[in-house]
């Protein structure tokens, strides 16, 4: 059986970018998603000025490459709340809570990833977090047991573990194992045309090994 590992990051933009191949991939083979923790720690980022100017050339080339929608809410609201935090931590615990729930983990990951980028919301606060779960049809209280007991940290260790041993280079990082043997797939050339990948992927299994061309770092996106 041939699973597709899916390395990414609730706050990466090229992840955003990839939405809709992973949800053209989940119809082809199983998807499994890790959480690479790019925003934790000391790469917490209070939005700023800075932060802004940085990330929306990055955000316009997504949406250019990708055809992903980045909402006014986003770039004129959420860049612009100097008192908001980008950290990665509080949704992923969301999205592994989510998993825990029935396998809704990626649900939960697509639907974070459109309110923040659209919507422009604050997708590191607990309430927000709890809202958009039920949105899915999560229950309250389990999603709450849920992310309160998940080990987040020892995730995102294992996902960078993870991400060194297919010799990913950032996020989003995509890697087909078969036999136990990894394969990345340079989801570059995909970006914006999901019904071709998924037909590539039905037709060209496995693949020949590849890095990924457009990913994001730990310490930010890149193409």
């Amino acid at each position: 059986m041939t699973t597709l590992h899916y390395i990414y990051d609730p706050l990466c933009g090229w992840c955003y970018g990839a939405k809709p191949l992973v949800q053209a991939a989940r119809t082809v083979l199983p998807v499994i998603a890790h959480g690479g923790g790019m925003m934790t720690g000391a790469n917490r980022q209070q939005v700023s000025p800075q932060l802004r100017n940085y990330v929306m050339p990055h955000d316009r080339r997504i949406a250019e490459h990708s055809g992903q929608p980045f909402g006014e809410a986003y770039f004129e609201g959420l860049l612009r709340d100097h008192s908001a935090v980008f950290d990665s931590a509080p949704p992923t615990a969301a999205i592994l809570a989510a998993e825990q729930l029935g396998g809704h983990g990626l649900e939960l990951l697509g639907r974070l990833q459109t309110a923040h980028y659209v919507e422009g919301r604050r997708i590191a606060d607990e309430t927000v977090l709890l809202e958009l779960a039920q949105t899915i049809g999560l229950p309250a209280q389990a999603f709450l047991t849920a992310f309160s007991t998940v080990d987040v940290q020892g995730h995102i260790k294992a996902s960078r573990t993870l991400l060194a041993q297919v010799g990913g280079q950032g996020f989003p990082t995509l890697a087909l194992e078969q036999d136990g043997q990894f394969t990345l797939i340079d989801i570059g050339p995909w970006f914006g045309k999901p019904e071709a990948f998924a037909q590539w992927l039905t037709q060209a299994l496995p693949v020949q090994a590849s890095t990924s061309s457009a990913a994001c770092g730990l310490d930010g996106c890149s193409r």
